[in-house]
């Protein structure tokens, strides 16, 4: 878990985000049952998260010579806005995926599923309206975040700067999730460099650039400073979806938040099943995977196999690589000495998830 803000920082950024959470409940409150159960699940959807991008945005403002307790209230906005993001994203990819949990727990589509059973849904019908919810959630924290950033109380330079940066999040991560579904619907195996380009579309954009970019814009951060920062997020993202890529392979049921190797049984295409494909043990490996969906031996036969074949070790030493390319773009005099440390902090956690 990347912290990065002390427990104060992060008792503010929850309290904006209940704010925020708050507002859009309270709007919904006289529209009827259905807009009420609707917000409630949104506002559920955000509940115990991590705060990562919340706290970069934070971490950068102060790195970059902000106020050295983030007083502005832009600040707030902008780290709120960027955690309503991946709260949408998550609501949306839980939706393309098929999911009804989070972590164990019903989430919008799973809630609104149960919510039109109760009131007598034949199962196709309960499912149309539990995706049909999950879609609206979404999109209303896609707005949300939007709003925020549009009325951040920023000058106008500035919310030009931020809402660029929110558009490049949203389109970026958007193209990178439609090439991971269209990835998987592939009759053959896509090539390694696509399935990175995709790692890196669907996570680093929105989860490591956005935030970062806009902590150093709110600070007055120089035009040079900001493209070596972009440079080195990329980087960071990149080896944190990768990391992820791992845990969801090899990773404990602590650390994956469900059942040990779920990307195998789902027969998700990441570049780890791509570095394995490029080895003389594809024919095991691929036999394996061909039959990981059947239970928790064939997961751990498929896991061997994997590990076997050297395609776990070869990952592990690219993500070495992104978080070494970060380290030197780090190093960079356009950054000041703050930025430095903390890029270097964030290599250091992301490295450390490394199971």
């Amino acid at each position: 878990m990347i912290t990065l803000l002390d427990d104060d920082a992060r008792q503010s950024i929850d309290a904006a985000v209940g704010g925020a959470l708050e507002r859009l409940e309270r709007r919904a409150a006289p529209l009827g049952d259905g807009a009420r159960a609707l917000a409630a699940a949104t506002a559920a959807a955000t509940a115990d998260g991590k705060r990562l991008r919340p706290a970069l945005v934070v971490a950068a403002y102060r790195a970059f010579g902000g106020s050295s307790d983030a007083a502005d209230a832009a600040v707030w906005d902008v780290a709120v806005a960027l955690e309503l993001l991946h709260t949408a994203f998550v609501v949306h990819d839980d939706l393309i995926d098929r999911d009804l949990e989070r972590r164990g727990i019903p989430n919008v589509a799973g809630r609104f599923r149960t919510r039109a059973q109760a009131f007598g849904a034949s199962g196709d019908q309960a499912a149309t309206v539990g995706d049909a919810a999950a879609v609206l959630a979404g999109d209303l924290l896609l707005f949300e975040a939007s709003r925020l950033v549009a009325c951040a109380p920023v000058d106008a330079p500035t919310r030009v700067a931020l809402l660029q940066i929110l558009d490049d999040a949203i389109l970026v991560s958007a193209s990178g999730e439609l090439a991971d579904v269209e990835h998987a619907a592939r009759a053959d195996y896509p090539e390694t460099d696509a399935l990175l380009g995709a790692a890196h579309d669907k996570t680093a954009a929105y989860s490591f650039e956005a935030p970062l970019l806009a902590g150093a814009v709110m600070a007055g951060a120089t035009d040079a400073a900001r493209a070596q920062l972009s440079l080195a997020a990329a980087d960071l993202g990149l080896a944190f979806q990768l990391v992820d890529d791992l845990i969801g392979t090899f990773g404990s049921r602590r650390q994956a938040g469900r059942d040990p190797g779920a990307d195998l049984r789902e027969a998700k295409r990441t570049p780890l099943i791509a570095l394995a494909r490029d080895t003389a043990a594809w024919p095991r490996v691929s036999s394996a995977l061909a039959v990981a969906h059947t239970g928790p031996i064939a997961v751990r036969r498929a896991q061997r196999e994997l590990e076997a074949s050297g395609a776990r070790d070869d990952l592990v030493a690219l993500i070495h690589d992104r978080l070494s390319r970060a380290r030197s773009r780090a190093a960079s005099p356009s950054l000041p000495p703050a930025a430095v440390a903390l890029l270097a902090e964030v290599a250091n956690t992301v490295e450390g998830r490394i199971p």
